[in-house]
């Protein structure tokens, strides 16, 4: 299971915050919110279930993520590893997305949801709940979280949220953190510091993936804006090398445009990193004509020339041009995911790591990426719909080729207890 840690002041006082011996017994909810990689998701998962425990026995409970998958892969399948360590015993039921968990003659079922958009809600209607966790809870809908609370109807429920920052406008922010006296809610900030098992290395290594708002937010663990540029990261010292000539696969990314501009980018793969060999890029403005579905096909065509695509990846919303691609039978085409922020994070993620670069003949991405700005008057994070459509091809393809969500915890190691103790001293 790894090395032992002691646990930190801050991970011991998210651990043992319900217990009766503590103060904070009386608290309806925990919020934990900061920096990646501080302890607080581990941490606050074993306590969900030491609380449950001590609690109520043949109770039901939700376990929120943004998907049931997510949830299912960073969170059940570590963590029933850990508490099986303790001592607990489980069996999941993958059709029906529950876990039943036995512990010193007590057994609970745990219900997983996902709470990704506003249809979620309507998920956790008509249940009755002894208390729900939300991992990343500032992803998820509004509407989805308070339906999930008011299903907590069983006396001596509890609330448990955690996640990393975002806007200061963000609903989450606004309702509970700044109001988390009078909601009754016990409020932990963590930073990197609070996670005994990182070492200093690991910590400036997470410090070197992010900058500008990224960096405030989720190295720093600060609620702030997004302004300025959207990717400060963008070097082009770094970012801006010749291509390779040889590649070994090859996918062609678009954003379709007829009266606005119209960007597909090649792309091909040389090791670890992918390279934008060449793009076409036509704003019918500046041109003065629009083009056809079959002009911007036969400009793909060029673009691709004798290389063997594996994707044509598209802009979701343009189901014509898409048509158009495989009505001519020569490339594979699919949907591009179109999550703006999810993507601009890996977007961003990606040149902080090197994983992408550009040609020097790109110059319509290069001149984007200077230009591409956030909206400041939004009251949430948002980009300027201008100087965007490169830049949109590119999340295309980062989001379909490169998005390999992190699965990891911080590693936890405890001898094997026969009685689960919050007050027990040993950690992440």
């Amino acid at each position: 299971m790894g090395r032992f840690y002691p646990f930190s002041p801050k991970q011991l006082q998210l651990l043992s915050w319900w217990h009766s011996e503590r103060s904070t017994a009386c608290c309806e909810a925990v919020i934990c919110d900061g920096a990646v990689r501080s302890g607080k998701s581990l941490c606050m998962f074993l306590s969900f279930f030491g609380w449950a425990f001590q609690s109520f026995d043949g109770a039901d409970f939700a376990l929120c993520g943004k998907t049931i998958a997510s949830l299912r892969r960073n969170v059940v399948s570590p963590l029933m590893g850990h508490l099986g360590e303790l001592g607990f015993v489980w069996q999941e039921k993958l059709s029906r997305n529950y876990v039943d968990v036995s512990f010193q003659g007590r057994s609970n079922r745990f219900y997983l949801f996902g709470g990704k958009d506003e249809s979620s809600a309507a998920l956790i209607q008509g249940m009755t709940l002894a208390g729900v966790l939300f991992d990343e809870v500032a992803l998820m809908p509004r509407s989805f979280v308070e339906q999930a609370l008011a299903r907590c109807s069983v006396e001596g429920s509890k609330f448990w949220f955690n996640c990393n920052p975002e806007h200061p406008y963000h609903w989450f922010y606004q309702e509970w953190i700044l109001k988390c006296r009078e909601k009754h809610a016990l409020y932990l900030h963590f930073t990197m510091e609070d996670n005994p098992s990182l070492s200093p290395a690991m910590r400036e290594r997470y410090r070197s993936l992010y900058s500008g708002a990224f960096y405030e937010r989720f190295v720093l663990g600060r609620w702030v804006a997004a302004s300025g540029l959207v990717y400060p990261m963008f070097q082009p010292d770094r970012h801006v090398k010749p291509a390779p000539e040889d590649c070994e696969e090859y996918y062609i990314s678009c954003d379709y445009g007829t009266v606005n501009p119209a960007s597909f980018g090649l792309w091909g793969r040389r090791g670890t990193v992918w390279h934008r060999m060449r793009e076409y890029y036509y704003d019918s403005r500046i041109r003065g004509a629009q083009r056809t579905d079959e002009e911007h096909y036969a400009q793909l065509e060029q673009l691709a020339g004798g290389l063997p695509i594996r994707a044509v990846l598209v802009d979701p919303s343009a189901a014509s041009f898409q048509e158009c691609i495989r009505r001519h039978g020569r490339f594979p085409v699919k949907g591009a995911k179109n999550d703006v922020l999810d993507g601009i994070r890996r977007v961003a993620d990606a040149l902080n790591q090197g994983e992408i670069l550009f040609d020097p003949s790109c110059q319509d991405t290069l001149r984007e990426f200077q230009l591409y700005r956030w909206n400041p008057n939004t009251g949430q994070d948002a980009p300027i719909k201008e100087h965007d459509h490169a830049m949109d091809d590119i999340r295309y393809f980062v989001m379909e080729v490169l998005n390999r969500e992190d699965t990891g915890f911080a590693a936890l190691s405890l001898p094997r207890a026969t009685r689960f103790s919050p007050m027990r001293k040993g950690g992440i």
